[in-house]
C-alpha cells in the first residue's frame, strides 16, 4: 500500500515478550504483509528493528519533539510504577528517565494508544503476589480504570486505550485491530467496558469449543487427559472468557482447550490470580462457583440435573477416557411398506 502510511512505535515494558513471539506466528497473511496492506510503517520494535541504543533513542526523541508523527503507540508488558511511584524499577536505557514517564509522554503524541496483551491492558502476570514492582496497565489497574494514563484518558479521536488482551495475545487480534485503527474505522462504541474491541470480546471462548456436546450433557472430565467437558472439575472458564480462540484457531489449528488444557480466561482482568489452582473448579455445595456468563444459578442446577439424566452412554463413557471408546451408532431404518 502506497500513500499516507501510518507510523507505529512498539515498546516493551514489564513482560516476557510472548506477545511479540505470538505475533510472529501470524498466518495468512503474516504480520509484515498484514501491516503493509494496512499501510502501517513500523518506526521501531525492540525485538524486530535493527536500530539499538542511540539510534533507537533518536527515533523516540524525534516523536517527542514533533519531528516524526506517531499514529499508533503499542505497549507490550505492564507499566512498572515502583518503587514508591518513581518508576525507577524500569529505566529507559541511556536516558536516565523512567520508562513510565516516556510512555506517558509518547501517549500524548500518539493518535492511538494500544495495550498489547493482558499485562499492558490490566497489569497481568507482573502484578501477582504483593506486586512489588507496582505494575499496572496503561488504562486499567486490574478491573479498575486508571492505570498509568488515568481513567479519563482519550486519544485525539476520542478513543480510550484500545486493549488487546491475552497471555499471549492471538496474532490475528493484533493485525485486525491495528488495521482497523490505521484505516480510521474504529469508534468508541466498537469497544467494551475494558477497552477491548467487540470483534474480539463479543465472542466467548466456549463458542466453537470441540467439547460442547460434553458440556451440553454435563459429561465432565475428571483428569486432564480425559476428553469430557473441563468446566465442572478442571477449572475451564471458556463459558466466561472473552475471545474467539475456538473459532479463530491458533496457528490455524488449535487452542488451549483443543490441546487438552482448560481455558484460564487470560483475556480477563485478574486472571493471573484466580484464588484457586488453574486446573481446579471451586465449588459450593457441589455447584461450580464460576457459572457461565448470563446463567442464573437456579437455571444451571436445574439444567445440569436434566442434562446428566439424559446423558447418552457414548458421552458418559467417552468423557472420562483419553480417547473415543464408544462410537456413534447409526440408527437403523425400518422398511417402508
Amino acid at each position: 500500500m502506497s500513500g499516507n502510511r501510518k507510523n507505529l512505535l512498539w515498546l516493551q515494558s514489564g513482560g516476557c515478550g510472548g506477545c511479540t513471539l505470538s505475533l510472529l506466528c501470524a498466518e495468512s497473511p503474516d504480520f509484515l504483509t498484514a501491516f503493509d496492506a494496512a499501510g502501517i510503517n513500523i518506526l521501531w520494535h525492540p525485538a524486530l528493528s535493527l536500530e539499538t541504543g542511540r539510534e533507537a533513542s533518536a527515533i523516540i526523541d524525534d516523536i517527542l519533539s514533533g519531528r516524526t508523527v506517531l499514529d499508533i503507540l503499542c505497549l507490550e508488558g505492564s507499566v512498572m510504577m515502583g518503587p514508591n511511584g518513581s518508576g525507577r524499577f524500569h529505566m529507559m536505557a541511556g536516558s536516565g528517565e523512567p520508562m513510565k514517564d516516556i510512555i506517558a509522554r509518547l501517549a500524548t503524541k500518539a493518535r492511538h494508544v494500544v495495550g498489547v496483551g493482558s499485562c499492558a491492558a490490566f497489569g497481568g502476570i507482573t502484578t501477582t503476589g504483593d506486586n512489588a514492582v507496582e505494575a499496572c496497565g496503561l488504562g486499567f489497574d486490574g478491573e479498575l480504570k486508571g492505570g498509568l494514563l488515568g481513567a479519563g484518558f482519550a486519544d485525539e479521536s476520542g478513543l480510550p486505550v484500545v486493549n488487546i488482551p491475552g497471555c499471549p495475545v492471538h496474532p490475528d487480534w493484533v493485525t485486525q485491530t491495528l488495521s482497523q485503527l490505521s484505516a480510521g474505522e474504529m469508534q468508541p462504541d466498537d469497544l467494551d467496558e475494558f477497552g477491548r474491541p467487540h470483534a474480539i470480546s463479543g465472542t466467548l471462548v466456549h463458542h466453537g469449543c470441540s467439547r460442547n456436546e460434553f458440556y451440553e450433557y454435563k459429561a465432565s472430565a475428571t483428569k486432564l487427559c480425559e476428553i469430557g467437558c473441563m468446566m465442572e472439575n478442571l477449572g475451564c472458564k471458556g463459558t466466561q472468557a472473552a475471545g474467539d480462540c475456538n473459532k479463530r484457531a491458533w496457528n490455524g489449528s488449535g487452542s488451549c482447550i483443543s490441546g487438552g488444557y482448560p481455558c484460564i480466561a487470560c483475556t480477563e482482568p485478574g486472571f493471573e490470580e484466580p484464588g484457586h489452582p488453574f486446573v481446579q473448579t471451586p465449588k459450593i455445595a457441589g455447584i461450580p462457583v464460576g457459572l457461565p456468563t448470563d446463567m442464573p444459578k437456579a437455571w444451571f442446577v436445574a439444567l445440569s440435573s436434566l442434562s446428566k439424566a439424559a446423558t447418552p452412554k457414548r458421552l458418559r463413557e467417552n468423557a472420562i477416557s483419553d480417547r473415543v471408546v464408544v462410537f456413534p451408532q447409526r440408527k437403523k431404518k425400518g422398511r417402508h411398506r
